[in-house]
C-alpha cells in the first residue's frame, strides 16, 4: 500500500515526512535539503542560525540575518526541486525580521510555535510562503485559525500537533509532563483534526494535519495516518544521519543515551523541555552556571535570574563540545542505534509503514 502525500496548497510532498527543526544549528541546510530531495519536507531552524558567522558574539541580529539567508540558499542549492521550511520560535526576539527575510528568500513554509504566531498571515501575505502553526492542543489550533480567520481572512496550510513525547522545548506544563496520565498523541491529534475541519471547509481547501512527538518507525507512522493524520514530524530519528548539521560527538551521544539518561528540564527561557542528563545538566542543575554577555535571542530569557545561557550550551553541544552543552532528545532516542544516510532512513521507514498499513 502507497504512503500518502502530503498536499501543501499547491505544493506536493511524496513522502509524508516533515523533518522536525531542531536548533541551534543541529537541522540546517545539508539536513533538510537531504529530507526534501528524498520526497520529504526538509526544516531549517531558524534560532540563532547565524552562530558561524564570526562577528555573531557582537552583531547577533545581522549575523542572524545573513546566516539564515546563507542557509536557504544552500538548501535551494542542494535541493531545487524539494521543499524547504524554516521553522521560527514565536518567542524569538527576530521573529518578524527573520521570518521577513526567509520570504524574500523564497522560502516554501514556515512552520511556527513556542507561543501563538498571530501576526504570521500578515508576514507572509503576498507570496508563496506557506503558513503552519505548531499546537499542543484543539483550543490552541481553534485561538490561531480563528484570529487568522477574523483579522486576515486566510487559514493555515498545514498544521502541526505536538505531543508531550517531543524533543526539545514542550508545550505542556510540568505537571501534565510528571503526571500519570500524559495526553496521548492520537487522542490530541482527533481534537486538532475536528477543530482543523471548519476552516477547511470555509476556505475550500485541504488543511494537512501532521502528528509529531515520539514517532520513532514505521509502524508509528502508519498508526498516525490511520488515525487521521496526513503525515508525520519527526526529529530524534534524523539527527542520527549522515547529513545532520551536528558534530558527529553530538550525534555520538544520541548513539550512548540509554533511557534512564533522558530528563525533563526547567528551560532559562521558562518553558519545561526534553534533554539528556549529561554532565552539563548535571551541573548547572547544582550550581548553575555564569552568563557572561547575552544574545538576547528569547522573549522569556532574563540573564540575571536564568541558571544558564541557553544559547551558549546550544552551541556548545552542535559544535561537539557536549559535556558543556545542552542536547534536547525525543523520549526514544535510546532506541537509535546506528548513523545512516537520509536516504537509507526515509526508504526504511516507507517500507515499515506501506508493509504496516498493508496489514488493515
Amino acid at each position: 500500500m502507497n504512503l500518502p502525500q502530503i498536499k501543501l496548497n499547491g505544493l506536493t510532498a511524496a513522502v509524508p515526512i516533515v523533518q522536525g527543526a531542531m536548533g541551534i544549528g543541529v537541522s540546517g541546510a545539508r539536513l533538510a535539503a537531504a529530507v526534501a530531495n528524498e520526497g520529504g519536507i526538509g526544516m531549517i531552524s531558524g534560532v540563532n542560525v547565524g552562530y558561524r558567522e564570526p562577528d555573531f558574539s557582537t552583531h547577533t541580529s545581522e549575523a542572524n540575518s545573513r546566516g539564515l539567508v546563507s542557509e536557504i540558499r544552500k538548501a535551494r542549492k542542494l535541493a531545487p526541486k524539494g521543499i524547504i521550511g524554516l521553522n521560527l520560535l514565536v518567542a524569538m526576539n527576530q521573529y518578524s525580521e527573520l521570518a521577513k527575510a526567509a520570504v524574500d528568500e523564497g522560502i516554501d513554509l514556515i512552520v511556527s510555535g513556542a507561543g501563538l504566531p498571530l501576526k504570521l498571515p500578515e508576514i507572509v501575505k503576498g507570496s508563496k510562503t506557506r503558513i503552519a502553526p505548531i499546537v499542543s492542543s484543539g483550543k490552541a489550533a481553534e485561538i490561531i485559525l480563528k484570529y487568522w480567520d477574523r483579522h486576515f481572512n486566510t487559514t493555515a496550510d498545514m498544521v502541526v500537533v505536538e505531543g508531550t513525547e517531543a524533543g526539545g522545548h514542550l508545550g505542556y506544563s510540568p505537571e501534565i509532563l510528571a503526571g500519570p496520565e500524559k495526553p496521548k498523541l492520537l487522542d490530541t491529534l482527533k481534537e486538532v483534526l475536528e477543530t482543523v475541519k471548519p476552516f477547511g471547509e470555509k476556505f475550500k481547501r485541504h488543511i494537512p494535519v501532521i502528528a509529531g512527538g515520539g514517532i520513532f518507525n514505521g509502524s508509528d507512522i502508519a498508526e498516525c495516518i490511520r488515525d487521521g493524520a496526513d503525515g508525520v514530524q519527526m526529529a530524534t530519528r534524523f539527527v542520527a544521519t549522515d547529513e545532520c548539521d551536528a558534530d558527529r560527538a553530538y550525534k555520538e551521544a544520541y548513539l550512548s543515551a540509554r533511557e534512564e539518561d533522558i530528563v525533563i528540564i526547567k528551560s532559562p527561557v521558562g518553558m519545561p523541555g526534553r534533554a539528556l542528563n549529561n554532565a552539563f545538566i548535571k551541573r548547572v542543575t547544582k550550581c548553575g552556571d555564569d552568563i557572561k554577555g547575552c544574545f538576547s535571542c528569547l522573549k522569556g530569557c532574563n540573564p540575571k535570574v536564568a541558571p544558564y545561557c541557553i544559547s551558549k550550551a546550544l552551541i556548545n553541544a552542535v559544535t561537539g563540545k557536549v559535556d558543556d552543552g545542552l542536547i534536547f532528545v525525543g523520549s526514544n532516542v535510546h532506541r537509535v542505534k546506528k548513523i545512516v544516510p537520509v536516504r537509507e532512513l526515509i526508504a526504511e521507514l516507507k517500507n515499515e509503514a506501506e508493509a504496516s498499513l498493508a496489514l488493515y
